[in-house]
């Protein structure tokens, strides 16, 4: 090319390697030579040098550096996986009892808060299954022993004849006893794995909850409860399983029933909240929940009266039924804890628009 850029001895012509730069010479268009400049690059070799010693114990610095970070953040994360594994294999042999330590705000602390946040509701649920075995058994051993006492008496001949009739009754409450119980664990099981299928209709809420009471009728004058049913009118149609959501009223208004205080107030409201969505709440004046209690009384097995000395039968299903039934309807249920009792409460849709209100006695 028309000029030249290199670094070497000029072919020989010097000794020491130097920067060159060449140009070629011209005469009336013939080449008759050329004009060099050279530059010694000792400088630059000695620069070059001290770069690259410089660059190479940077290198060794940095890996080190590297190496050393590398092992305190590996630690830093593969610790508390250790420190999960080690907490897992106790969970294996049954011991929930063992939680992670958790640091810091990263991702592993994360993982480790909602590993103990895991070992806390299998705690709960080992609990939950330890009382239901308790109460299973205790409600299995109870009425079978009370069966099997009063027909051994009856064929024995230690019961009069005439005595027969009621012995009889006791032992066919038992069995209908027994026969509740066997359906919602059925009922539990159905709607866990799902095989429980809801067939969607339109019915009036409203006539259904008026079935219910007069069905409590006789347990309702037992506790001698003031019964208030307030409907907004006199027809509530809403869009549901009617089965289903007359299980739901029915597990409700019996459990208010049972907690009440003898001559306190039980009361049915229904409601319209929005165009699209119809609000059941049944209040009765007795048991005040505690927080605990408003946490976890809708959780399988769960049991506000632990000593039984109000729900003498329950196994702590029923409430979770209610609300495993709502919320595959898509719908809420909740509980409130008031100063003089309690109120649990649900949604359902409409089917169709209000009706007329319902004019009672009076024009009121």
């Amino acid at each position: 090319g028309e000029y030249l850029v290199y670094t070497g001895e000029l072919k020989g012509i010097i000794e020491e390697s130097s920067l060159v730069y060449g140009k070629r010479i011209y005469t009336d268009g013939e080449l008759v030579g050329y004009v060099f400049s050279l530059a010694s690059t000792e400088n630059d070799d000695r620069l070059i040098t001290i770069t690259r010693r410089t660059v190479f114990n940077s290198s060794i610095w940095v890996m080190l550096a590297a190496v050393i970070a590398v092992y305190f953040i590996t630690e830093r994360i593969v610790h508390p996986l250790k420190n999960i594994t080690r907490v897992t294999k106790k969970f294996g042999k049954g011991d929930f009892t063992e939680r992670v330590d958790v640091y810091g705000n990263d991702e592993v602390a994360e993982l480790g808060r909602a590993f103990n946040n895991m070992a806390d509701s299998l705690d709960n649920l080992e609990k939950m299954r330890n009382s239901f075995l308790a109460n299973v058994s205790h409600d299995l051993r109870t009425p079978m022993t009370t069966i099997s006492g009063f027909i051994d008496g009856i064929n024995s001949g230690a019961i009069p004849n005439e005595q027969h009739e009621h012995y009889l009754n006791v032992i066919s409450q038992e069995v209908h006893r027994l026969s509740r119980l066997v359906s919602q664990l059925l009922d539990v099981s159905r709607l866990e794995s799902g095989d429980r299928k809801f067939v969607y209709d339109n019915f009036d809420i409203a006539e259904v909850a008026r079935l219910i009471i007069i069905s409590l009728g006789q347990k309702i004058d037992e506790k001698m409860l003031d019964v208030e049913f307030d409907a907004e009118y006199d027809q509530m149609i809403a869009y549901a399983d009617k089965d289903a959501i007359h299980q739901v009223l029915y597990n409700l208004c019996e459990n208010a029933i049972k907690f009440s205080k003898e001559g306190g107030r039980l009361s049915i409201g229904i409601r319209y909240t929005s165009s699209k969505k119809i609000t059941v709440r049944v209040y009765d004046e007795g048991q005040v929940l505690t927080e605990e209690d408003k946490n976890r009384v809708f959780d399988r097995f769960y049991k506000t009266d632990k000593s039984r000395g109000l729900d003498k039968n329950g196994v702590g299903l029923g409430l979770y039924i209610c609300k495993t039934i709502i919320e595959a309807h898509g719908e809420k249920i909740e509980v409130e804890s008031l100063e003089d009792g309690c109120a649990f409460s649900f949604t359902l849709k409409c089917a169709t628009p209000k009706l007329k209100p319902l004019v009672y006695a009076g024009g009121q």
